[in-house]
């Protein structure tokens, strides 16, 4: 293992991995180091599979000289442990799981989610450039934001701001349109007819 000073690249010495501070005897920069732990422990052994021993154990369907050790809880093939992929408590041969990716087969495994939050936030901003089409996305952007508010999001931890907002656009630009709508009525109305 070696390490390579940020300043001027130039190797630094094994005690420095000891060290939590080290200055770099070639450029004089004070270096903050920080150290995986992973680092100083022993890497645990790989497990190969196990051969099979005789002719009645039941062999993995993609090493046919491995012992299964599981059946696949999609499709029932026997698989050993090198093959199986242990996921949300079942486990699924390698090629099962990534079908089940592709076509998002396993219901505990979500590739992408929509975030409604920005789906209602945007029906209700765009359409403001262009002002009659929001007759239609106003209440659009209310039914987004009020049907998907307990709609999974992000899986990064957000608040529902943007439903807020979208509900909040979208019920001034209805109401702008009701006050429109009203006011060419009435000067409609009060026209007096020739």
């Amino acid at each position: 293992m070696s390490l390579a000073c940020s300043g001027c690249s130039s190797p630094l010495p094994v005690a420095a991995l000891a060290a939590r501070e080290w200055e770099c005897a070639s450029c004089a920069a004070k270096l903050e180091l920080r150290i995986f732990p992973a680092l100083w422990e022993a890497a645990a052994p790989a497990d190969p599979g196990r051969a099979l021993s005789s002719d009645s154990d039941a062999a993995c369907f993609f090493h046919a000289a491995k012992r299964a050790d599981v059946a696949c809880d999609a499709c029932g093939r026997f698989i050993c442990s090198l093959c199986a992929v242990e996921f949300a408590g079942d486990s699924y041969c390698p090629a099962c799981f990534e079908s089940g990716k592709r076509r998002e087969g396993a219901p505990s495994l979500e590739t992408h989610r929509t975030l409604w939050d920005r789906v209602a936030l945007a029906v209700a901003v765009l359409p403001m450039l262009i002002f009659y089409v929001t007759l239609v996305t106003a209440p659009v952007a209310i039914f987004l934001a009020i049907r998907h508010w307990k709609s999974p999001g992000s899986l990064l931890g957000r608040s529902r701001w943007r439903f807020v907002v979208a509900i909040v656009l979208g019920s001034l630009q209805l109401l702008g349109m009701a006050a429109l709508i009203v006011g060419l009525f009435f000067a409609l109305s009060s026209v007096k007819k020739p």
